[in-house]
């Protein structure tokens, strides 16, 4: 796969409506604790790993979801700037 001249990594993942198993289990816990949202592709190349999603998604809650230093709305302004200035969909 390319992406403007540049070969981009592609990443099998589980769509949401495809999901079963301990897959579907992570992705129910996501969608709970996130207003029922579709998973972010972001996310999504880890459902080969359901283990390693949950414990993604645990990290990232502390990392990037939690107040600390910085609220978490300023967080998430950074890195919705941060994203756009990379021209990243996530």
């Amino acid at each position: 796969m390319s992406l403007r001249g540049i070969a981009v990594a592609r990443i099998e993942w589980v769509e949401d409506d495809d999901a079963k198993g301990e897959a579907a289990d992570v992705y129910a816990r996501w969608k709970q604790a996130n207003d029922n949202r579709p998973i972010p592709d972001i996310l999504k190349c880890f459902s080969q790993r359901p283990d390693v999603f949950a414990k993604i998604e645990e990290l990232s809650n502390v990392l990037h979801f939690s107040d600390g230093h910085l609220p978490r709305k300023t967080k998430e302004k950074i890195a919705s700037y941060v994203s756009a200035l990379n021209r990243c969909r996530y």
